[in-house]
């Protein structure tokens, strides 16, 4: 017994061997039991965010699971070195390690729920006001850079660093990275200005030179487009902004031009017929509005008819579901008629006084 307590009094590093056991010992207990009760409340609060009422808890939830183990570990060790006596500088040391674990997991705390919240956000703007979803990537962005530059300075003061000699050399230097990562910057600018100006949002289409698809994501560099053939189209904001862009999410109304052959042998009562046969066919239709239809042109092998119209839907599919309904029933008046549609064809008249022969050829197609 004597030689058990000598060995528990035996001194190391200023503590003795007792008083370091029972520190390691309280140290991995505290460690399982932070672990466990983050375990317990990081389900607890991911059950309740599944509600509806309580959805917001998500963030919570998000952030407790962005705890890490070493801050835990750091958490257990300030507990168990309560038993433990240290020197001033190791004690100083010690704190600056805490400290510094402390404002790291602070700042993931912060982002993680940041990223939670304007995931949500995000996904409510996406339903109601799209063109505000670039807007809050931006700003996503714009909050995180915030949050780790204050912890870094926090850091950095911490650890008796002159942070406003720090700052006043970044601010020169920063001249020379700003000359530097002139490209980046016009990007970083540019989705600033897609962000205030929105001269597209998220879910429009767009065509920009040979390019077109459906804008996903606009980001701090660059911006993703879901192209009609289904692989991801990614544009530089500074060269997308300096591109001709045609937004058809901005399409109220569909603009159709059409032209219609019919042969020279055509009675003029017919011909006078033909713009009100159209017109009836275009009326016939919902959501349109008809423009004009007239005799346009003596053709080279035709006499050409042009038609405009209004369709009241940006729907491609709609449009195209009239367009062929009013060919159709053109068609059918025409054959009802009996007026003829054009094809290209050539007369030649022979020098020996021979008649005309007619030589056709079909059209090619379009």
């Amino acid at each position: 017994m004597d030689l058990l307590s000598e060995w528990f009094d035996y001194q190391i590093a200023g503590n003795s061997l007792l008083a370091w056991v029972s520190g390691l010992a309280l140290i991995v207990a505290a460690w399982v039991v932070l672990k466990f009760v983050q375990g317990i409340v990081r389900k607890r609060l991911k059950a309740l965010g599944e509600r509806q009422q309580f959805k917001r808890l998500r963030i919570a939830a998000y952030a407790v699971e962005q705890t890490r183990s070493w801050f835990l570990f750091l958490a257990a060790v300030l507990i168990g070195s309560r038993l433990w006596i240290f020197s001033p500088a190791t004690e100083a040391l010690f704190n600056n390690i805490l400290m510094v674990g402390l404002l790291l997991q602070i700042g993931l705390w912060a982002t993680a729920a940041l990223d939670v919240a304007l995931r949500m956000r995000r996904d409510q703007q996406l339903q109601e006001h799209p063109d505000a979803v670039a807007a809050m990537d931006v700003l996503g962005f714009v909050v995180r850079l915030v949050v780790w530059t204050v912890v870094i300075l926090v850091i950095l003061d911490n650890l008796g660093v002159k942070v406003t000699a720090l700052i006043a050399g970044l601010g020169i230097g920063g001249v020379a990275v700003a000359l530097a990562t002139q490209n980046i910057l016009g990007d970083l600018f540019a989705s600033l200005s897609i962000v205030l100006d929105k001269p597209f949002v998220v879910g429009d289409f767009l065509s920009i030179a040979e390019y077109s698809g459906s804008v996903e994501k606009v980001g701090i560099k660059t911006t993703r487009v879901r192209s009609l053939s289904g692989e991801q189209l990614i544009f530089s904001n500074n060269d997308l902004l300096n591109s001709r862009i045609r937004n058809f999410g901005r399409m109220f109304q569909r603009r159709v031009v059409f032209s219609i052959g019919v042969i020279y042998e055509t009675p003029m009562e017919k011909l006078r017929r033909i713009p009100q046969i159209i017109r009836e066919a275009i009326e016939a239709q919902e959501k349109v509005r008809f423009d004009r239809s007239h005799f346009q042109k003596y053709g080279d092998f035709a006499l050409v008819f042009e038609t405009v119209y209004y369709v009241l839907s940006p729907d491609y599919n709609y449009y195209m579901d009239v367009q062929q309904t009013v060919n159709l029933i053109i068609f059918e008046r025409f054959a009802e008629e009996e007026i003829r549609f054009a094809y290209p064809a050539q007369t030649i008249h022979f020098a020996d006084g021979a008649g005309p022969k007619q030589l056709s050829e079909p059209a090619s197609p379009v």
